[in-house]
């Protein structure tokens, strides 16, 4: 009998594939909902309003938080590529990360798995993760309109993109940030329309160095860098334009939600507002009363602790305040679970979903977060205080690889490190704990000594 039913052998494996997409395709029309994951670049978590910032007038992610929850603890890498890799895998950088600028090829990302599950698909903003004209297609997405897939041109006044497989220079005034939240906006109306939920990836242009006049700003010039092939002469320390930028974000948040209204799908749309790490270092803002420079580059948590906001007016209640910790891992499988959408039995992702926390349920709180930062993917990485390597830490204290132990309520910008000679039963019994999570999450085979 062997060979009798050959065409049946290569058919049913294709048949069987077809009907799992279309099963995922039904599931995700079926109340799932639309979802919007919007990231800032370099813009800390003292820049928001609502989580205490001073410096910044926010109104629309103050009522984006009012309208949802508003996380307290939510830690990010302390740089930008390794938060996107991490944002968008579930994995931890111990895991997957190689280099700057890369997101390994063989990734599974958020795009794919909302793909997978029958979402439309669209990435706009700042890439820096290399794959060519094809690379945001392999992740998942269906459309892109990009800054930083296959060149590094300007990215304000007069910017260059990449808009699905095409190079388009601007030299008439336009501004980058309006361009790519343009066509998000437009990919929005577009989905609306359709039968099929939509997944939008945001990854923000704005507020990353150069600082630079926005179209709001009185000194806005609609032919500055018009034949610039580069960014040269970046600006990184007018903080007046820093402020400037900080609120063309909050109004662009602004326009994404009018936009939801306008097409009616605003109740069933989850929206996720983050930063992928700390404000620049030149920047100090005013936060709860204090000073609060920002932290970028460093495992401080001036340069991890990030906003994070969920509005879904369907079904978060507005209002609330969650102080559990979430890792930017999280993300994926958080969002995963509001679509329905599995993922595969052998899956890697070591994220914990926070979707119940959504929903108003206790969940199962993280008890603690691992960072692994090595910017160029090598131990040699560093220089600066706790400006590479590893650290684990729960609500209120963390630990690094080195053995610094700090109490970070009363620490935060880690001055005073603990003596391990004079810690308390309940201090040794939280440093033993980080250490063993350090031990099982550091990558094997990573420092010469262990080779």
């Amino acid at each position: 009998m062997p060979g009798k039913f050959p065409v049946l052998r290569c058919v049913l494996p294709s048949m069987l594939s077809a009907l799992s997409a279309m099963a995922s395709t039904l599931a995700a029309a079926d109340g799932a909902p639309n979802i919007i994951l919007i990231m800032a670049d370099d813009m800390g978590y003292e820049c928001v309003g609502a989580n205490g910032g001073e410096t910044y007038q926010t109104p629309h992610l103050d009522q984006l938080a009012a309208s949802g929850m508003r996380f307290e603890n939510c830690f990010s890498q302390p740089i930008c590529t390794p938060s996107r890799v991490k944002i968008m895998t579930g994995l931890s950088n111990s895991r997957n990360y190689r280099e700057f600028g890369l997101l390994p090829p063989d990734s599974r990302t958020i795009g794919n798995v909302l793909h997978d599950a029958g979402y439309r698909t669209c990435v706009v903003g700042k890439w820096q993760l290399q794959g060519g004209f094809d690379g945001p297609a392999k992740f998942g997405f269906d459309e892109y309109c990009l800054w930083q897939l296959t060149r590094r041109p300007n990215r304000y006044p007069n910017p260059g993109l990449e808009i699905n497989g095409e190079e388009k220079d601007f030299k008439n005034g336009e501004y980058g940030p309006d361009l790519v939240s343009d066509y998000g906006c437009d990919f929005i109306r577009r989905s609306a329309a359709s039968d099929q939920p939509f997944f939008l990836y945001y990854p923000m242009i704005l507020p990353h160095w150069p600082f630079e006049p926005t179209p709001d700003s009185a000194e806005w010039n609609p032919r500055a860098r018009v034949d610039d092939a580069t960014e040269k002469g970046a600006n990184k320390t007018n903080a007046k334009f820093f402020r400037d930028m900080v609120h063309y974000v909050d109004g662009i948040v602004g326009k994404i939600v009018k936009q939801l209204d306008d097409a009616g799908a605003r109740d069933n749309t989850l929206i996720l507002f983050t930063g992928d790490n700390g404000s620049y270092e030149s920047i100090v803002s005013q936060f709860r009363g204090a000073s609060w420079r920002g932290g970028k580059s460093y495992m401080t948590d001036n340069g991890t602790r990030n906003t994070l906001i969920a509005s879904w007016p369907a079904r978060i209640a507005p209002a609330s305040v969650n102080a559990d910790l979430v890792d930017f891992s999280d993300f994926l499988p958080t969002l995963a679970d509001a679509a329905t959408a599995s993922l595969s039995a052998d899956s890697a992702v070591t994220g914990h979903s926070f979707f119940p926390q959504l929903m108003g349920k206790p969940g199962t709180p993280r008890e603690w977060i691992y960072c692994w930062y090595f910017r160029n993917g090598k131990p040699a990485d560093g220089g600066r205080k706790h400006s590479a390597g590893e650290f684990a830490r729960d609500l209120h204290y963390k630990l690094y690889r080195s053995g610094e132990f700090y109490h970070v309520d009363t620490d935060r910008e880690e001055q005073r490190p603990l003596d391990p000679d004079s810690l308390t039963d309940a201090q040794r019994t939280i440093y033993n704990k980080l250490q063993q999570v350090i031990n099982e999450q550091t990558r094997e085979g990573f420092y010469p000594e262990n080779n």
